[in-house]
């Protein structure tokens, strides 16, 4: 696995452990967030992936931070 998706699938759990953990119903983050249910739903379930705009999104609301760092 490359360096690209392994930082991918990285933030990809840790931002479904934000989700989980927040108490915040998946109707709720993306009423607020401006995308649909389903999609945060599905993404928690690992059925899809996330673009990065709507990642960051979810991480802004859940008082996150995408960071980009250099090997």
């Amino acid at each position: 696995m490359g360096y690209l998706q392994a930082m991918k699938q990285n933030i990809e759990h840790q931002l479904r452990q934000a989700i989980k953990t927040s108490g915040l119903t998946h109707y709720r983050i993306g009423k607020d967030c401006g995308i649909d249910n389903h999609c945060v739903a599905r993404f928690v379930r690992g059925e899809q992936t996330l673009r990065l705009d709507i990642a960051a999104r979810i991480a802004a609301y859940l008082n996150l931070e995408l960071v980009s760092r250099k090997g």
